[in-house]
């Protein structure tokens, strides 16, 4: 009887974790952005681990993006406040106490947002002011 009871709690549990965040009126959810209170909710110490916590695919190999590979950049580049920060490994640098939103620009977002050597895309921080 008990173990009945569990199987039927089980998805129910499994569905709400795996849930989105729960929006205001208005308010859609962008899988490539993460907000504020997402940020302030995940408790991480650095961009990083928000990322890693929230949206693990932000930092994933975008595969080669040029047939000549030194100039293949598979990775996202880092801006900060719309300035060029670095490669993905400056995101341990980046304390989440001053984020305010994180957001990710595929490739062909950003080759033509921040210039043609963002192949990989990029992840933009946004400092709270």
């Amino acid at each position: 009887m008990i173990g009945a009871r569990w199987l039927i709690a089980l998805p129910f549990a499994v569905a709400t974790a795996c849930s989105h965040p729960q929006l205001g009126p208005g308010e859609a959810f962008n899988s490539q952005v993460i907000t504020e209170d997402e940020i302030i909710a995940s408790r991480a110490s650095t961009a990083f681990d928000v990322i890693h916590k929230l949206r693990a695919n932000f930092l994933t190999n975008r595969g080669e993006t040029s047939f000549n590979r030194n100039q293949s950049a598979p990775y996202p580049n880092v801006y900060v406040d719309n300035q060029e920060f670095g490669p993905i490994s400056t995101l341990s640098t980046i304390p989440a106490a001053q984020i305010s939103m994180i957001r990710l620009y595929r490739a062909w977002e950003a080759t033509s947002k921040f210039g043609t050597h963002n192949l990989g895309g990029v992840i933009a921080i946004t400092t709270r002011q």
